[in-house]
């Protein structure tokens, strides 16, 4: 791979990564305003299954399951599994809240980023973080 297909590369994953980070982030300063975007079935399903969970945590859960999505997209060698997930759950929450479409429209561009990274071809792309490891004869 040439070193504008890494830098690509790298630029895909650490714009995606951020896009997991950021949410979780400012959850923990405004919470409420993130409430809003899990679908009542969501709130509702645990205590119908005998687990009753409040709204917050599951939104703080929810959230750490990002930050590890964006950590593993950022430091992982093979990165078609977590960007496949990020797209599933982008493309769920869009397709879950249509009534903010004019706000998770943007959602939509950040899937289509995560699935170019589920599809990019399996190549040794070292971590965007990590220093290249020197090869010793």
């Amino acid at each position: 791979m040439d070193s504008i297909e890494r830098r690509a590369h790298m630029l895909l994953r650490i714009g995606a990564a951020f896009a997991f980070l950021y949410p979780p982030l400012r959850a923990l300063v405004d919470p409420i305003t993130w409430l809003g975007y899990i679908p009542s079935f969501v709130r509702i399903l645990p205590t119908q299954l005998g687990f009753p969970v409040d709204a917050p945590v599951l939104l703080h859960t929810f959230g750490a399951v990002e930050v590890v999505l964006a950590l593993w997209l950022l430091f992982a060698r093979n990165v078609r599994i977590p960007a496949a997930l990020m797209s599933l759950i982008l493309l769920a929450i869009v397709a879950f809240n249509p009534a903010d479409i004019d706000i998770l429209f943007r959602d939509i561009s950040i899937a289509m980023m995560t699935l170019a990274l589920a599809f990019w071809p399996t190549l040794k792309i070292p971590s965007p973080i990590s220093a290249p490891i020197s090869r010793r004869p």
